[in-house]
C-alpha cells in the first residue's frame, strides 16, 4: 500500500517554456488549474535577475528582450545533462545567456545579480520555477503547500528525473512523486470520459509541447490505466520550430541589409518572441508577419513568413514526431486501426501540419480536442497527487499502472549490454537473470547497472555499480542471480546472490554519479532562503516607497490649493516644502536605501503635514 501524505497537494507540470499548476478540489468533484498573479493559467519558465531583484514567470520573460544575458529559460534542456553533452553544446549558441562547465562536468548558468556574478545550476532555475508555482497554489489554497506531484517527459533518463526531484527539495517541496507527462494528460483524459461509461478504450496521447515530445499509448477500463509503450524525444518541440524560423530570418536579414545581427542578444531575443507569436498566427492563418523597428544598427526589419514556407523548413521534425509514434505503436505490439481515440497535448500540438500528419498516419480518425492542451498534464498530476494524499474523499480510486521508458540491464564480458527488464515494462515489476563468473578463481564481480538501448553497455547512462565476493572457483561454475526490481514511485533496486552459499547483496540505485550531493542541496535551499528575503524586502521597499510617493502627491495637491496654504505659516510651509523635497529626493535615489528609511520618512512627513493641518483646523 503507497503511504498517503498529510495536507494540501498540488499538481505541477514543469514545463520547458511554460508552467503550469492545478489542485484537486473536493467540493467541486474535480481538479482546478490556477491562475498566477497575471491572470493566466500558464506561466513561462523564465527566471530573470536584474540589480534590484529576482523575476519570474511573466515579469521575467516580459523584460527578456532588455536583458537578454541575464534572463534564464530552457532549463529543463540543461536539467540532469552534462556540459560535454552535444544537446547542450548545440543549444548554447542560441541561448543568451552564459553557461560554463562546473564541477564533474556539470553545467552552470552565469548571470550578474545585484552586481554580483552568480553561478547556478538548472536545478536551482527550475526550483525557482517550482517555487513560483507553489506560491500561486498558497495565494489560491490560503495555506501553506508542501506536497506535490510535479511532471516529466517519459524519456526522462534516471539522471533527469532525480535531478528535477533535487529542484522540488530546493524549492521546499515533497515531491511525493514524479510522474511522466502523457501518463497524467491520459488520467485526465480518463477521468472525463469514465464519467461517460465508455468500458475500455485504448487511447493514444501525443504531447508536443515547447521542448519535449512524448507518446504514450494507454488502456483505460473502468478504474484501471495502464500504460502499454512510451516513446519519446526530450529535445523536439516549439522551441525548435522557433529556431528554425530564426535562423531562416536571420539570412534574410543579411541578405537584405549586408549586415549580421546574429551577435546581437538583444536583437535575438526580440526577433525570437516575434517569432513565437509568428507560429502561434500560423496556427489559425496562412500568413503571419515580422515587423520590428530598429532592431539591430538603426535598421528596421519587415518580412512575412507564410504556412507553407513554415511547414517546409520543419518538415523533417513533423516526420520525426511520426516516426515516434510509429515506434510506440511497434513496442506495444498494437496497429494502428486498434486504437480508439488520439489525444493531443501539449501548446505545438496546434500545429494544423502536425495535426494533419497525425490524422493522416491514423487513417482520418478524429482527433480528440476536448481536453486544454496546456492544461492537460498539470489537471491530470492533480489527480495524481489527490490519489496519494489523505482526506481526500471525492477523488476516484483510480488504478494506475505506468511503464519504464528505458531498457535496465548490467554489463556484461566485453562491454555488452545485456537488459533485465526491457523498456516499456508495466511497473511495479520485478524480474531476476541469472549469470556466471567468467574467470577462473575470481573472488569478486562488479556488477554495473544501465540504462538505454545501445548494445554497448558504455553508451548507455551508468546508474551505479557495487562489488560482490564469491568463492574463488573455476570460471562459469559459481552461479550469480541478479535480480532487479521497481517499486510504484520507480526506484530501482537491484540485488546480487550467489545460489551456492546463498550469500547476498542489495542496493538501492540512486545514482549519485553527476547529481548534487546532500550539501549541494541544503547550500541551494540556503541560498534559495536569502533570494526569498531579498525578493520579500524589495516587494517592502517597493511598497513603502509608492505609499510615500502617493502621500507626497496627497500632499502637493493641498499645498497648491491656495485656500489652505493661506493659512499656514512661513515656518509650517518650509517646513512641509523641505520635507517634500526630501521624500522626491530619497525617491528618485532609492538604489542604495532599505524599506525602513522610506517607511519612517513618510511616518515623519506625516507628522510634520498633519501637525501643520491641525493647526489650521484649530484656527492657531
Amino acid at each position: 500500500m503507497a503511504k498517503k501524505h498529510k495536507g494540501p497537494a498540488i499538481g505541477i507540470d514543469l514545463g520547458t517554456t511554460y508552467s503550469c499548476v492545478a489542485v484537486w478540489q473536493d467540493q467541486n468533484n474535480t481538479a482546478e488549474i490556477i491562475h498566477n498573479d497575471q491572470g493566466n493559467r500558464i506561466t513561462p519558465s523564465f527566471v530573470a535577475f536584474t540589480n534590484d531583484q529576482r523575476l519570474i514567470g511573466d515579469a521575467a520573460k516580459n523584460q527578456a528582450a532588455s536583458n537578454p544575458a541575464n534572463t534564464v529559460f530552457d532549463a529543463k534542456r540543461l536539467i540532469g545533462r552534462k556540459f560535454s553533452d552535444s544537446v547542450i553544446q548545440n543549444d548554447m549558441e542560441l541561448w543568451p545567456f552564459k553557461v560554463v562547465s562546473g564541477f564533474d562536468d556539470k553545467p552552470e548558468i552565469i548571470v550578474k545579480y545585484k552586481g554580483e556574478e552568480k553561478r547556478l545550476c538548472a536545478e536551482e532555475i527550475s526550483s525557482m520555477v517550482l517555487t513560483k508555482m507553489r506560491e500561486i497554489a498558497e495565494k489560491f489554497l490560503e495555506s501553506p503547500v508542501k506536497n506535490a506531484v510535479v511532471t516529466v517527459p517519459a524519456y526522462f533518463n534516471d539522471s533527469q528525473r532525480k535531478a528535477t526531484k533535487d529542484a522540488g527539495v530546493i524549492a521546499g517541496l515533497n515531491v511525493m512523486r514524479i510522474i511522466n507527462e502523457p501518463t497524467a494528460a491520459g488520467l485526465a483524459y480518463g477521468l472525463q470520459k469514465r464519467e461517460s461509461n465508455i468500458g475500455k478504450r485504448n487511447v493514444f496521447i501525443f504531447d508536443l509541447g515547447g521542448g519535449t515530445f512524448d507518446v504514450s499509448l494507454l488502456t483505460l477500463k473502468g478504474d484501471s490505466f495502464d500504460v502499454k509503450a512510451t516513446s519519446g524525444d526530450t529535445h523536439l518541440g516549439g522551441e525548435d520550430f522557433d529556431n528554425r524560423m530564426v535562423h531562416h530570418l536571420v539570412k534574410e536579414f543579411r541578405r537584405k541589409n549586408k549586415v549580421d545581427l546574429s551577435g546581437n542578444a538583444r536583437a535575438l531575443r526580440r526577433l525570437r518572441t516575434a517569432c513565437e507569436r509568428a507560429k502561434r498566427t500560423l496556427s489559425y492563418d496562412t500568413e503571419a508577419t515580422i515587423d520590428l523597428d530598429s532592431i539591430h544598427q538603426g535598421i528596421d526589419f519587415y518580412s512575412s513568413i507564410t504556412r507553407a514556407k513554415f511547414e517546409q523548413m520543419n518538415m523533417n521534425l513533423f516526420e520525426k514526431c511520426m516516426d515516434t509514434v510509429n515506434s510506440c505503436l511497434a513496442d506495444a505490439k498494437m496497429d494502428r486501426g486498434s486504437v480508439d481515440d488520439v489525444v493531443l497535448v501539449g501548446g505545438s500540438s496546434r500545429i494544423p501540419k502536425v495535426r494533419q500528419l497525425l490524422q493522416e498516419f491514423f487513417q482520418g480518425k478524429e482527433l480528440c480536442k476536448s481536453i486544454n492542451p496546456d492544461e492537460a498534464v498539470a489537471y491530470g498530476a492533480a489527480i495524481q497527487a489527490a490519489l496519494v494524499s489523505e482526506g481526500i474523499k471525492s477523488v476516484p480510486n483510480l488504478i494506475l499502472r505506468d511503464v519504464t521508458p528505458l531498457s535496465l540491464g548490467v554489463e556484461l564480458q566485453g562491454n555488452l549490454m545485456s537488459v533485465v527488464i526491457p523498456r516499456n515494462t508495466s511497473i511495479p515489476v520485478k524480474k531476476t537473470k541469472s549469470y556466471h563468473t567468467v574467470y577462473d578463481n575470481q573472488s569478486y564481480v562488479t556488477i554495473k547497472v544501465y540504462e538505454g538501448e545501445r548494445t554497448r553497455a558504455s553508451d548507455n547512462n551508468l546508474l551505479g555499480l557495487f562489488d560482490f565476493s564469491v568463492p574463488p572457483a573455476p570460471r562459469c561454475s559459481i552461479p550469480i542471480k541478479e535480480c532487479f526490481s521497481i517499486d510504484s514511485d520507480g526506484i530501482l533496486n537491484v540485488s546480487a546472490e550467489e545460489e551456492t552459499n546463498a550469500s547476498k547483496k542489495a542496493i538501492t540505485i540512486t545514482n549519485e554519479n553527476g547529481r548534487l550531493s546532500r550539501e549541494e542541496i541544503e547550500k541551494m535551499i540556503l541560498q534559495a532562503e536569502i533570494f526569498k528575503a531579498q525578493d520579500m524586502e524589495f516587494k517592502k521597499k517597493v511598497k513603502a516607497i509608492n505609499a510615500l510617493d502617493d502621500y507626497l502627491y496627497k500632499v502637493r495637491k493641498v499645498m497648491e490649493d491656495n485656500c489652505v496654504s493661506s493659512k499656514l505659516t512661513t515656518v509650517d510651509k518650509e517646513k512641509i516644502n523641505s520635507a517634500m523635497i526630501k521624500g522626491k529626493s530619497l525617491i528618485d535615489n532609492n538604489q542604495q536605501e532599505d524599506a525602513f528609511v522610506f517607511v519612517d520618512f513618510l511616518k515623519e512627513l506625516e507628522s510634520i503635514f498633519e501637525s501643520s493641518m491641525n493647526k489650521i483646523k484649530k484656527g492657531k
